[in-house]
């Protein structure tokens, strides 16, 4: 069994965070005219290593709260969260760029981080000093960096600007050249931000293949945070989610994504009795089982749940469903007949089903309208509405996560003719 390369246990990180004594901020114009001492002139002092000004009102923060968990030699984890959920805290403390104000991290072997563009690099030297200021960071001796020196340049394709100051660098140029040095100079622990999200989707597909070697074939430990749930859900083999500085879940990505998502607020329609001969009562996105849902993986079923209530039945009366973009655009419109449904009651349930694996990754609502089958009569109609999002879960786009590619993943067929 894999002896754990990092081990969090109980960490909690707080901030002092500082506001305006009471009367509110004044400029120093008023300052000077009300005869007070200037804002320069406050005293100013240390508190929990933090630089703050006395008089003013002082709160604590925690951007972290009681966090524990371990990670095994060769796993790749992703960590996710909503803005401010304290992920990029949590890989500063990892990172040791900064100290965490309670509990212990132990590491295990060398840590090589990107957390944002140009990390570690010094913005006067060539990208070829700051490849080997990179590798004795990590404790590699020259010989080693040597070694690695060309596969380095050839992955970060910056070959022509190598003896260029990275000061000049485009942030493009800096995510190549610093995500190639991180990657390619062996570190035992690999942490990765957000950052390569700046480069283009062609690099993005790139990293992710390396990450996924270093992981796999090197036995190399990977930590992964990214809002892409698709390419947290290809390349880890773990997750976790953090909520207000705090672990939400541990689990299999496909697990936690779904936790993830599902916090948000379902949406439905609900509406009342209408005098028309058939009508909407209810619609909301679920699962099989019926349970509200309105974020589905790429591969889930999705099903939309339809009450339809009856004054007066006629077999001319029709159900129809169109999917929209989230710029309203039709991804396509189906018809069936109510007479195929209707149990001769004063409501009938229909669940309308879209199969998993079919629509590309993005938000969607829908539109429903009864009406007749000529279409010449609209009993009832309710547009836009249960919005859904679909999620990327590991499907060969989810390096373009984000980028209109189409509304439908195709189970493509082809033919070589010669």
């Amino acid at each position: 069994m894999a002896e754990p390369v990092i081990k969090v246990e109980g960490i909690g990180k707080k901030y002092i965070i500082g506001h305006q004594g009471k009367g509110g901020y004044k400029t120093i114009r008023d300052q000077i005219g009300n005869g007070v001492k200037t804002v320069f002139s406050k005293t100013k002092k240390m508190l929990s290593g933090q630089l703050v000004v006395e008089g003013d009102e002082m709160e604590d923060f925690w951007a972290l709260k009681d966090i524990s968990f371990e990670v095994k030699q060769g796993d790749t984890l992703g960590i996710i969260g909503r803005n401010g959920a304290g992920k990029s805290t949590l890989l500063k403390i990892l990172s040791r760029i900064t100290e965490p104000t309670t509990g212990r991290v132990n590491l295990k072997g060398r840590v090589a981080s990107l957390l944002e563009v140009g990390t570690g690099f010094h913005p006067e030297l060539s990208g070829r000093e700051n490849i080997f200021l990179n590798g004795a960071i990590l404790g590699m001796s020259r010989a080693e960096i040597k070694r690695k020196f060309d596969e380095i340049v050839d992955f970060s394709g910056v070959e022509k600007f190598l003896d260029t100051p990275v000061k000049r660098f485009s942030s493009g140029m800096y995510v190549r050249l610093a995500f190639s040095v991180a990657a390619h100079l062996e570190p035992e622990i690999l942490i990765v931000d957000e950052v390569l999200a700046v480069g283009d989707t062609e690099f993005q597909k790139k990293c992710m293949g390396r990450m996924r070697d270093v992981s796999k074939n090197d036995g190399r430990t990977v930590l992964f945070v990214s809002h892409q749930m698709g390419s947290i859900a290809q390349l880890c083999n773990n997750c976790l989610l953090l909520k207000q500085g705090c672990i939400e879940a541990i689990g299999t990505p496909l697990e936690v994504i779904d936790k993830y998502y599902n916090q948000l607020q379902n949406d439905s329609y609900s509406g009342g009795n209408k005098d028309v001969d058939i009508f909407i009562k209810e619609l909301f996105s679920c699962n099989e089982n019926g349970d509200p849902k309105s974020n589905f993986a790429h591969s889930d079923n999705i099903h939309l749940r339809i009450k339809v209530g009856v004054n007066k039945f006629d077999p001319i009366q029709n159900i129809g469903i169109a999917l929209l973009t989230r710029d309203k655009k039709r991804v396509f419109t189906v018809n069936h007949s109510f007479k195929n449904f209707y149990n001769g009651n004063a409501e009938t349930i229909v669940d309308f089903i879209i199969e998993g694996g079919l629509i590309a990754p993005m938000d969607y609502s829908f539109l429903v309208a009864l009406n007749t089958r000529t279409g010449l009569m609209t009993y009832d109609m309710q547009d836009d509405v249960c919005s859904i999002k679909i999620y990327d879960d590991g499907t060969e786009f989810a390096f373009a996560e984000g980028i209109d590619y189409g509304s439908i993943i195709l189970k493509d067929k082809w033919k070589s003719i010669q």
